[in-house]
This record gives structure tokens, sequence and C-alpha cells, in this order.
């Protein structure tokens, strides 16, 4: 089980590398926001989480913190939900179906609370 838990610990990173890092790459954007790594490292992240969740209650005697997984899968499906917007915002300000900015506070906020669950990863013990 510790194997299985050390594959899933590193696609959950690599799931996070793709959210941050694109969001990071894109921040001082205005508009033009590519929405596909985020999306794809949400999903990864949301099933990885899941499946950590499920080993270390499998294996450990006194469970996960169920508090702060569930808090952090609230969050998780709210920052998926906002970068869904922000690519269909996006895609509709290409079109010239809204203005080039629609897109913006959505794909932000969806950053910025995957770092938000990063800080509550390491910092709630």
């Amino acid at each position: 089980m510790t194997a299985l838990f050390d594959v899933l610990l590193i696609l959950h990173f690599l799931g996070l590398a793709a959210v941050i890092g694109a969001f990071l790459v894109q921040v001082r954007r205005k508009g033009g926001f590519q929405t596909s790594w985020p999306i794809a490292g949400l999903v990864v992240q949301l099933v990885t989480g899941l499946g950590m969740m499920g080993v270390i209650d499998a294996t450990s005697d006194g469970g996960a913190n169920h508090a702060k997984l569930g808090v952090k899968l609230a969050i998780a499906v709210v920052a998926l939900v906002l970068a869904f917007v922000a690519r269909a915002r996006q895609k509709r300000a290409d079109a010239g179906a809204a203005k080039a900015k629609a897109a913006l506070p959505f794909f932000h906020s969806a950053g910025a609370l995957a770092i938000v669950n990063v800080l509550i990863a390491v910092l709630w013990s």
C-alpha cells in the first residue's frame, strides 16, 4: 500500500504543478487564457486525492483527518468549476461574444484556490 500511496502522491504533485504552473505563467494576462492544463491538473488532483484518502483510511489506525480533507475537497471542486467557467467565458470572448476580460476573475479565482489548497495541506496539522 505504501507504493500505491507514493505513486498517487507523485501524480497529485504533478496535477498541482499543472494547475499552479499554468496559473502563474498566465497571471499577468488580461485575456486569452489557456485552461486545458489547469482543468486537467484539477481532475488529476481530485482523483489522486480521493485515492490517497482511501489508502490512508485503509492502512492507518487513526484514519485520515476528514475535516481537513473535506475542506480541501470542497475547495478543489469549486476551483474546478471556476476553471470550467473560465474556459466557457474564454471561448465566448474568443468568438467575440463577450469582453476579452470575461474569464479573468474565474481563472484567477481557480488559481488562487489551488494555492489555498496547498497552504491548507501544509499548514493544517
